[in-house]
């Protein structure tokens, strides 16, 4: 008995024991995964599924040590405090059994309640879901509109020309003055606001700068360079993510133009501040153009510095310029053409780094002192370029990699202002085809439009998702629009089944449903359907839904509206949103081969002859040659500057009226076309979406419904 009683005493404590770690591990778990959730959102603002799936799979070595002290400053003294506070309590209590029990339950409880509330709150912010969906197909936006280097052919001059490419860390043209395009009341950039404004930054006959737009999965380094150079967002799939941890091959299937440069006999060389490996630079840059790796610890190793040596990410800016010019002039010397490529850092968020040279500009204000250093040091680096004997054959590429991620920097800026990163093109071969034509483009673009101001010719002037801005073809984004095209990349436009669910011949009606409606963020106030059977959609009708369900909704189509015509009918769905954009959901095709006339006409009260949204005096028109997928806001669908919130192309002239395509102010990128409704076709009608034949899409016989 007594061994039995000294066996369960035994077995009680160290459940008690069991009990106690348990409720101190998770308890300190649980504060110390909210702190880092909390933390991870307070240092990386916008920061995206893409950038933490390739930032979680790419070498750490290097990372700034700042920014690990940061996180244990933030996150390290909450858990160790609830750690103490845990045990206390617990030996406190650990006589009286049911409070010690109580407890523990509640510190479990309250526990798990903690991260279970952190973990959907960061599942919902990355939009998981949606990445889970995606990560291991693309679009068909992509796969209709990027153009492999591989196939088309690519020009090298006779006398091939020297690159110098720039990229500087997290730089804008936000830090401008509003005067010259910016956000602020001063301009923290003077100098460099004044090398785009003397050379080449796609902003035709006016003053105020511009730049390129980064979408998705390019907003972090290694994804804005990675974009710049091959034309292509840096979003992995699982598989990409487990071949970069076994060192596999970075991306094999992408030609860049380290690959381009490479094969033309270029020598090429990346130079960096910090630790190469950090975040796969050295990974990609040498499996794509076998550059040379000159960063810091090569600049250590040569020993310009001592060995002990490490400020910021490695060493600071100051140090990277003066060494920039001696690997310059060494590359100068030989009789190969060279890319010489650098990416300075201290601009780097946070507050950025402060060098012996940066002067107290602004106070307090810490960024914009670093801003303004890292400016004119720049342009005292360019002016030293053009006095070498080397530059009159020589390209200059200055681009921000990817828009800042400071926390507080920008957060006043104006909600409505459009963010890009700096960008100009400095000694280039060649001049816009239409300089006066201020361009809309992105980073994507900088790809082709590198090597063509290389003086490169290039079949087609597009290479990846990037046109050739010194050519006269439209860029994706003038096609489609920014918003457009970045819910393309991310997959989440909204959407909706658009179906046909019966045809009655007797009351000659169609019944067409709406609903499986898909990513709708900003609520809906209003759906309706444009309908026509005329090729040229002189009768095209818009016609208002009513709301079934929560998400379905139903449109009648008479028949007598279009005068009871046999033919294929198509009708296209759209929805408007609080903010009152208007969104394609999808569309479908109806064949009618029988009609028995109604006797009395329909009442066409509630149906419009116009556009869907009063627009001015621009007129529109719809391509139905087929449909690949909803295309969404268009933020400039004519490409003439004028944001007209549609992303569609809607009649609005009068019925059976032609269509006056001279009005769509297509900034000269028109195709010439024959068809008076064809709005100044780009690639697509009016400019806007790629309607290319669907290989899915049903063949429609009589009464049947065609799907895209």
């Amino acid at each position: 008995m007594k061994n039995n009683r000294d066996l369960k005493s035994i077995m009680v404590y160290l459940l008690f024991f069991i009990e106690a770690l348990l409720v101190i591990f998770v308890s300190t778990f649980s504060v110390l995964l909210s702190g880092a959730v909390n933390w991870m959102f307070d240092t990386w603002s916008h920061l995206t599924m893409d950038e933490l799936m390739y930032q979680l799979n790419a070498p750490f070595d290097g990372t700034n040590t700042d920014m690990v002290m940061d996180f244990v400053y933030h996150c390290v003294p909450p858990a160790v405090l609830m750690f103490i506070l845990v045990i206390i309590l617990l030996i406190n209590f650990r006589k009286n059994k049911k409070v010690y029990h109580l407890l523990a339950v509640l510190f479990l409880v309250g526990s798990f309640f903690l991260m279970g509330i952190q973990i959907y709150l960061a599942l919902k912010r990355l939009d998981v879901e949606n990445y889970s969906k995606t990560q291991d197909e693309y679009t068909e936006y992509v796969n209709d509109n990027y153009i492999d280097a591989g196939d088309v052919n690519i020009v090298f001059p006779e006398q091939k020309r020297n690159l110098i490419y720039i990229f500087l860390e997290s730089m804008e043209i936000t830090y401008a003055d509003q005067e010259n395009g910016g956000a602020y009341d001063q301009n923290y950039i003077r100098e460099l606001t004044m090398l785009a404004q003397e050379n080449e930054d796609f902003s035709g006959a006016d003053a105020v700068l511009n730049g390129g737009y980064s979408m998705p999965a390019t907003t972090w380094t290694m994804g804005g360079m990675f974009a710049q150079t091959s034309g292509f967002p840096l979003s992995i799939s699982q598989e990409d993510a487990e071949g970069m941890d076994e060192g596999e091959a970075f991306m094999p299937d992408i030609i860049s133009i380290g690959d381009i440069l490479d094969k033309e006999g270029y020598s090429q060389v990346l130079h960096i501040g910090s630790d190469a490996n950090f975040g796969g630079r050295k990974a990609y840059f040498t499996e794509h153009g076998d550059y040379a790796m000159k960063d810091y610890f090569y600049a250590r190793d040569k020993g310009r510095f001592p060995k002990d040596y490490h400020v910021w990410w490695g060493y600071e800016d100051a140090r990277l310029f003066e060494y920039a010019k001696k690997e310059i002039l060494e590359l100068a010397e030989v009789e190969e053409p060279f890319n010489f490529t650098m990416l300075t850092v201290d601009t780097h968020f946070e507050d950025g780094y402060v060098c012996n040279d940066c002067p107290n500009l602004y106070g307090e204000n810490q960024y914009a002192n670093v801003l303004a250093c890292s400016s004119k040091k720049v342009f005292e680096f360019v002016k030293w370029i053009q006095r070498q004997d080397f530059y009159e054959n020589t390209t200059i590429v200055i681009s921000g990699d990817h828009p800042t991620m400071d926390s507080d920097f920008c957060a006043n800026i104006d909600k409505n202002y459009v963010r890009k990163v700096y960008t100009t093109y400095i000694n280039s071969a060649v001049e816009p085809v239409n300089g006066g034509t201020r361009r809309d483009y992105t980073t994507f673009d900088n790809f082709p439009t590198t090597l063509a101001s290389m003086g490169v010719s290039i079949e087609g002037d597009r290479l990846g998702l990037g046109t050739n801005l010194f050519s006269g073809r439209p860029t994706l984004t003038e096609q489609y629009g920014r918003g457009a095209m970045e819910g393309q990349l991310e997959d989440k436009l909204p959407q909706a089944k658009v179906t046909v669910e019966k045809y009655d011949v007797e009351q000659a009606e169609i019944t067409v449903s709406i609903s499986d409606f898909h990513n709708v963020r900003n609520g809906v106030t209003d759906v309706r359907l444009a309908v026509w059977s005329q090729e040229d959609q002189s009768d095209m009708k818009w016609i208002p839904a009513e709301q079934k369900s929560i998400d379905r909704y139903e449109i009648l189509v008479p028949l007598s509206f279009f005068e009871y015509r046999t033919g294929n009918y198509t009708m296209h769905a759209y929805l408007s949103d609080q903010e009152g954009r208007p969104w394609m959901l999808g569309c479908t095709n109806y064949l009618i081969d029988h009609v028995e006339r109604a006797d009395e006409p329909e009442n066409t009260e509630n149906v419009e002859n116009t556009g869907y949204i009063d627009y001015t005096d621009d007129s529109y028109y719809i391509d139905d040659s087929g449909y690949t997928g909803s295309i969404g806001y268009v933020e400039d669908a004519t490409g003439d500057g004028n944001i007209d919130n549609t992303d569609d192309l809607d009649n609005t002239g009068e019925t059976g009226d032609p269509l006056d395509s001279s009005q769509t102010g297509d900034a000269g990128y028109q195709d010439e076309t024959e068809n008076p409704g064809d709005i100044g076709q780009t690639e697509t009608a009016g400019g806007i979406g790629e309607f290319a034949g669907d290989e899915n899409a049903e063949s429609s016989e009589g009464g049947q419904t065609t799907q895209y």
